[in-house]
């Protein structure tokens, strides 16, 4: 092994390909090493292979070149030996049961529990992610038992779950065991939901949609130079997912954090919801939501309510049929209305479900059907 090649590993790496070779001094191969040193391990999905043992993985637009017993910029995914493999896979650091509403996601199965799990990692960077303790985290920081999909979706329905949820750090990254958590789930009778920031390529999220039964994107702003400097992301890409969910007839909300000063410009907002409206249509719920200081963006104070009030309006008047306004229970926006007649549907206070008036998806007042996943 030349010294270059030395030089460049990480202490983490080099103890790791050191058990290997031991191992293989004893007749066992390196792919059967990596076996027998972490039985879960699943090989990744949507990667190809290059010269030099040298991979590209496919999941997301960042489309890493991943060299020998090296990681994409997720930090979840490793190049063994030309193979990529996830190494979160049956690891979820994160297991609990929430209200959807919690997701957010007010157009689905509305009051009912959603028994919601993550893993480490992420890919992208957002400086106020309020999960950053899990999702800048990667595998080598925790230590979790194992759980196979089976045990996620049988707790999911001991538990009276409606559906489990993918969510908190972001679920493209560990894309192998969603995928196969939601068909254990949905075997037994339970609906999937994701909460993604979007920043997926478009095969992956196809095969996603096959299983999903709602998917909510977070869209941090409608500029690509606050996706730069604030998440370390892109924003094209995000809208080419949107644009895609929107022609994928897979139900889908849009949540938008609304940072006082760094997001919060009323002709942004403006632009984003005349977009929304242009390009998805006018019935895609669309949830604005407070900021509190959080992660590395300790230094501004929580969105004001009138902030709220005045996007709210905007997107209103943009044409968006359902505007939601979140993390400040008590408001009125809230709620869902009746686009036809403003008639209340369904009342909530914050993450709770107070009542709801829909009969079989529509407004009982003047008949006008409400779309979501309501049954």
């Amino acid at each position: 092994m030349n010294d270059k090649f030395c030089n460049s590993l990480s202490r983490r790496d080099f103890i790791r390909m050191a058990g290997v070779t031991a191992l293989a001094g004893y007749g066992i191969n390196a792919n059967a090493a990596n076996v027998l040193a972490t039985p879960e391990l699943r090989e990744a999905l949507h990667y190809r292979t290059l010269d030099e043992q040298r991979i590209q993985c496919m999941l997301c637009p960042w489309q890493c070149t991943v060299a020998n017993w090296q990681r994409g910029i997720c930090g979840v995914r490793e190049n063994r030996n030309g193979r990529y493999y996830a190494l979160t896979y049956g690891r979820p650091c994160a297991i609990h049961n929430d209200p959807i509403e919690k997701k957010p996601f007010f157009h689905v199965y509305p009051g009912s529990k959603a028994f919601s799990i993550a893993t480490v990692g992420c890919n992208i960077d957002c400086k106020f992610c309020q999960n950053w303790d899990i999702s800048q985290k990667n595998p080598d920081d925790i230590s979790v038992p194992f759980k196979s999909p089976q045990e996620i979706a049988r707790k999911a329905a001991q538990a009276k779950s409606r559906t489990v949820a993918y969510t908190y750090s972001e679920p493209t990254v560990f894309f192998e065991y969603m995928l196969d958590c939601a068909m254990e789930a949905k075997q037994l009778g339970l609906g999937n939901i994701v909460v993604s920031n979007g920043f997926i390529n478009e095969e992956p999220l196809k095969q996603l949609c096959k299983i999903m039964t709602a998917i909510k994107i977070d869209l941090k702003s409608f500029s690509q130079q606050f996706y730069g400097k604030m998440c370390n992301g892109q924003l094209q890409p995000v809208l080419n997912t949107l644009e895609r969910l929107a022609g994928s007839g897979v139900w889908f909300e849009i949540v938008v954090l609304v940072i006082p000063t760094l997001n919060d410009n009323m002709d942004e907002i403006k632009r984003m919801s005349a977009w929304i409206v242009k390009h998805l249509g006018p019935d895609v719920p669309l949830h604005f939501t407070r900021f509190h200081p959080a992660y590395k963006i300790q230094n501004l104070p929580s969105t004001p309510a009138a902030t709220l009030s005045k996007v709210h309006q905007i997107a209103s008047a943009q044409g968006c049929n359902f505007v939601y306004g979140g993390n400040m229970p008590g408001i009125k926006t809230e709620n869902t209305y009746c686009p036809k007649c403003q008639h209340l549907l369904v009342d909530r206070y914050g993450m709770m479900l107070i009542s709801t008036e829909l009969k079989d998806g529509k407004c009982p007042k003047c008949g006008t059907s409400i779309p979501g996943v309501w049954i």
